[in-house]
């Protein structure tokens, strides 16, 4: 890719964040408020759940250093499959007026997921590994996945304003168009985004996997 298209294409992110950016804030809020549920809900379990989960995790590093193989075709399938049904699901959702709600529960349960996540690597492990286990597993693909569903959900909302602002059929088609071809961009990163999970974040994993 040459330096002018790398520039274009820069400016060109650059530009539509800033035509959208109370959109982003407030899809980003909602999203750091489900990343803060997720921490409390972990902290505040009881301790027999929380032994549950610490014992499912151990037994989850006890089989992946045991397994001299992984099936990394079928966990990329598995991967793109669960993306590309959350892309679906923000897309469909986004077209629709009565839908955006539906699109800001599933950016806070994608916040509260990776929340309840992290808190529970670092209750399981300690805060040292815990933290390690963390920038290895779910960092490099949520670099990529993150920003894609907020800027599909941004895109939803997007539309949604358009909608009711001008409710005549030709600008709304056209407004349903943008976010289709948009979301459809963003779905190629989430497909990046399950390679990134498959074949390096595993693959890291495994290298490092000894010392957990």
């Amino acid at each position: 890719m040459g330096k002018n298209k790398r520039l274009k294409i820069k400016e060109t992110i650059k530009e539509h964040i800033i035509n959208n950016l109370r959109e982003y804030i407030i899809i980003l809020l909602i999203f750091i408020i489900g990343i803060f549920l997720g921490v409390f809900f972990i902290n505040n379990m009881q301790d027999t759940q929380k032994n549950e989960i610490s014992e499912y995790i151990n037994t989850f590093i006890t089989n992946f250093k045991n397994s001299s193989d992984v099936d990394s075709l079928q966990l990329l399938k598995t991967s793109m499959i669960q993306n590309i049904i959350l892309g679906i699901a923000i897309w469909f959702f986004g077209t629709t007026v009565i839908g955006i709600p539906v699109v800001f529960g599933i950016v806070l349960y994608r916040g509260f997921c990776l929340g309840y996540t992290i808190s529970t690597c670092i209750t399981v492990m300690g805060l040292s590994k815990g933290i390690l286990f963390v920038l290895i597993t779910l960092v490099l693909q949520n670099l990529i996945f993150i920003p894609a569903i907020i800027a599909i959900a941004v895109s939803g909302f997007k539309l949604y304003k358009s909608i009711v602002k001008d409710r005549k059929v030709d600008n709304i088609k056209l407004e349903i168009l943008r976010h289709t071809i948009f979301s459809l961009i963003m779905m190629i990163l989430l497909i990046i985004s399950s390679l990134v999970e498959t074949f390096i974040s595993t693959g890291i994993l495994q290298g490092t996997i000894k010392y957990f």
